[in-house]
């Protein structure tokens, strides 16, 4: 759990867009959240919904052009790291924010041996000899659980296991023992013995460095069992917000309740097909006038007005650690949505 609630990194409003021959793809649409030291956030959603690309915006990963990002602000211990130049950043990346990619073969080079990608960076950006930096790979190996580390550092990519490869992301990520560490997607493709142990591997990890770390992912599960928080993206924007029980227990935003019937539940006991959200993610080219999620929303003709279709709905407080994007209020809400038993 946090260790008392300071904010480590604090984003306000921040937008990101892609220039393309079809128009300007509004990707992240002025999104606003923050991480406490020694905390896991988690941010799910659909794929499309803006949950990578806005954390690849925060230390600006992404090409320019296509991409803009700003305006907004990307706070890393009161830094704005919007306003950095490229010398700036490179004292950002990997020093105070880690990042875990969602494919570990295609960022590892196989031509390389694992010793020498871990070594390099050690030698270029930190000054270290060869002895002194084969000695810190060996031990970030041994960190992340790779056994007989001093000999795996002569091992290229290929001999490694989907999960270890993994593992030697996450250590590389952690070479300068970073603030935060954004985890994409960290757990794909590994079967579920393989994702268990990489999961209590992070949060082994969060414990013993207070580190922030922000875990993407599309799987439900994966959040329930390590997050301490969790945000719900949707077409760019945050439509749900809140404490992992929260989330789980008291869905306050159609998309969040959406996703939740989506999956199996632990003693359901009704047969066949599960609830599907209904129709497509918009266009992020020509988003809807009003909810981004209301051509697929089930409450929509639940509101007087027409709102739905006409206004989209601000980000606002069923408790001060509970937020939700819905025009339903919440009384009408606690009607509606059922109380789940989820996690």
């Amino acid at each position: 759990m946090p260790d008392g609630g300071a904010a480590v990194l604090d984003v306000r409003g921040l937008k990101t867009t892609f220039r393309t021959r079809g128009g300007e793809v509004h990707a992240v649409n002025s999104v606003s959240f923050h991480l406490n030291r020694g905390e896991i956030l988690g941010v799910v959603g659909e794929s499309g919904s803006g949950k990578s690309v806005t954390m690849m915006s925060l230390i600006r990963l992404l090409p320019a052009p296509p991409a803009q990002i700003g305006p907004g602000q990307v706070l890393l211990d009161g830094q704005d790291l919007l306003q950095l130049d490229d010398e700036g950043l490179r004292r950002v990346r990997g020093p105070k924010v880690g990042f875990v990619f969602q494919d570990p073969m295609t960022s590892l080079n196989p031509v390389f041996s694992i010793g020498n990608q871990l070594m390099e960076p050690l030698r270029k950006h930190m000054g270290m000899d060869k002895a002194a930096a084969r000695k810190r790979a060996e031990e970030l190996l041994d960190l992340v659980g790779i056994p007989d580390a001093a000999r795996r550092l002569n091992d290229y990519p290929h001999q490694f296991s989907g999960g270890m490869r993994q593992r030697v992301m996450i250590a590389m990520a952690l070479m300068n023992d970073p603030k935060v560490l954004i985890a994409d997607e960290p757990t794909t493709a590994l079967d579920v013995t393989v994702q268990a142990q990489i999961l209590t591997l992070l949060g082994e990890l969060q414990k013993k460095f207070n580190m922030g770390i922000v875990l993407i992912t599309h799987d439900l599960g994966v959040v329930a069992q390590v997050s301490d928080r969790v945000n719900v993206m949707y077409a760019g924007k945050i439509v749900e917000s809140g404490g992992v029980d929260d989330i789980f227990y008291k869905p306050r935003a159609p998309y969040t309740l959406g996703l939740l019937n989506s999956i199996p539940r632990a003693g359901d006991k009704k047969t066949g097909r599960l609830s599907a959200i209904a129709g497509q993610p918009p266009s992020m080219i020509n988003l809807p006038k009003g909810c981004a999620f209301a051509p697929r929303c089930e409450f929509k003709d639940k509101v007087s007005g027409g709102r739905c279709l006409s206004e989209m709905p601000e980000l606002s407080g069923i408790s001060p650690d509970h937020l939700s994007r819905c025009h339903l209020d919440e009384k009408e809400r606690q009607k509606l949505f059922p109380t789940l038993a989820v996690k």
